[in-house]
């Protein structure tokens, strides 16, 4: 396929010649892996060896949270002024060493709770960094012409982490033990740390800002940029909306799969590997979910998609506590609601980003991302805590009940939105803003 072009279009070459972006993508790919492994480990390790209860859950999954809300925003401002490369290979190495001294420890019987918390918030916050720098590494790697299909070929294997990431933790942690399957976690990033330290290509550092005396602002980038763009995001009123209505599902997810992580192996009696292989229909579902939103969102409406997808796809978990054994029935089940959330799920996050992307100017996009993610993932942690909490006090069943009711506000604030009203056709963005003084 040839790049659109006005004359003469020279030939795009295959990404996959490119020696350097195979490197990219391998190593992307075991970064996922180890990510998403680790995020069904850890819990399983608490829940499963040290026979943690609703309330140490909460906190544990609150404590690998928070620094989506510590870092989000320093992160974004912070890598762009540095090779992107340096970031993802340092934060794969730390990763790497953290996972494997807490399988060493879990092996010994010498990881308790609170260790095991400090392996959570580290691997969190170093997440945080290597997925920012991620995302910029490819702009900085590939001609423009070829951002479509390097993004594609990313995103494919992220969702190809979601479905083999989960599965291989709850099976490793069911057959074995949840040190080794830490173990594995920490072997993916190492893979991820070969494979990116091999890249050969230079990458040059971003252009720093100098100070100017007629520009006092530009004295202080970082904190001047992140409050044009959380300024920038608050007078828009898509934007807003799409804060607002990220905050109330991420605040109630995280809740419901505190809760849901307990209710699989405590109410159900499901092994590791069943919780594993439920959590990983949402991948597939994730797929299904990506071709979709290339195609209903022109036909339909921007706006009847993200309104009617985020009904179907938060109400489908409110099944899950209906459902009663271990029976053939009940996985079945199971894989159903989460392969069908994993679709309307990402229909949803698709939709939002061409919303978000269309709005914005283009010397804007980094910062409203960073900031629609501070406002909306930033809940997540004392979402986890309110799920462990209503766990803790009514039960299993009913806090799961309660929390995947609380999901259905999301879709509701972006019916009462300037969201629903989006036609087939998105908006163009407004001016972008001028420094803030």
């Amino acid at each position: 396929m040839r790049p659109p072009s006005s004359s003469p279009p020279s030939p795009s070459p295959s990404l996959w010649r490119d020696t350097d972006f195979r490197r990219l993508w391998a190593g992307q790919t075991a970064s996922q892996l180890g990510e998403h492994t680790t995020l069904v480990v850890l819990p399983l390790f608490a829940v499963l060896t040290l026979d943690a209860g609703a309330g140490p859950l909460g906190a544990l999954r609150a404590v690998g949270q928070a620094p989506i809300l510590l870092l989000s925003l320093l992160a974004g401002a912070w890598v762009d002024r540095w090779r992107a490369r340096t970031v993802m290979v340092l934060t794969d190495a730390a990763r790497a060493v953290a996972l494997g001294a807490a399988a060493v420890a879990g092996l010994l019987g010498l990881l308790g709770l609170p260790a095991l918390f400090v392996v959570a918030f580290t691997v969190g916050a170093l997440s945080v960094l290597f997925d920012v720098a991620y995302q910029a590494s490819l702009v900085r790697m590939v001609r423009r012409d070829q951002l479509v299909r390097g993004n594609s070929a990313l995103e494919g294997s992220r969702s190809a982490a979601q479905i083999g990431g989960p599965a291989l933790g709850g099976a490793l942690v069911s057959l074995l033990s949840a040190p080794v399957a830490a173990a594995a976690g920490a072997l993916f990033f190492a893979v991820s740390f070969v494979s990116l330290r091999r890249i050969r290509r230079p990458e040059s550092v971003p252009e720093r800002v100098a100070p100017v005396p007629e520009r006092p602002e530009l004295a202080a980038p970082v904190r001047g940029r992140i409050r044009e763009g959380l300024r920038f995001v608050a007078g828009n009123a898509w934007l807003r909306a799409v804060c607002l209505a990220s905050a109330a599902f991420q605040l109630s997810f995280a809740a419901t799969m505190t809760v849901y992580l307990l209710f699989l192996p405590r109410e159900l009696h499901l092994t590791g590997a069943t919780v594993g292989l439920a959590l990983a229909a949402t991948g597939p579902g994730a797929l299904l979910g990506s071709v979709l939103a290339a195609r209903l969102p022109g036909r339909l409406g921007h706006g009847v998609v993200l309104v009617s997808a985020a009904v179907l796809g938060n109400g489908a978990l409110l099944c899950v506590p209906a459902l009663y054994g271990s029976s053939t029935a009940t996985i079945l089940a199971l894989l159903a609601v989460n392969f069908v959330f994993g679709t309307f799920s990402q229909l949803v996050n698709v939709t939002v980003m061409s919303v978000r992307q269309a709005v914005t100017p283009d010397g804007m996009q980094g910062r409203a991302a960073a900031t629609i993610t501070f406002v909306g993932m930033g809940f997540t942690p004392l979402g986890s805590l309110l799920g462990g909490l209503l766990a803790q006090e009514w039960g299993l069943r009913t806090g799961l009940l309660v929390t995947a009711a609380g999901m259905m506000l999301s879709p509701v604030l972006m019916a009462a939105s300037p969201l629903a009203r989006l036609g087939r056709l998105l908006p163009v963005p407004r001016e972008e803003p001028r420094p803030t003084e």
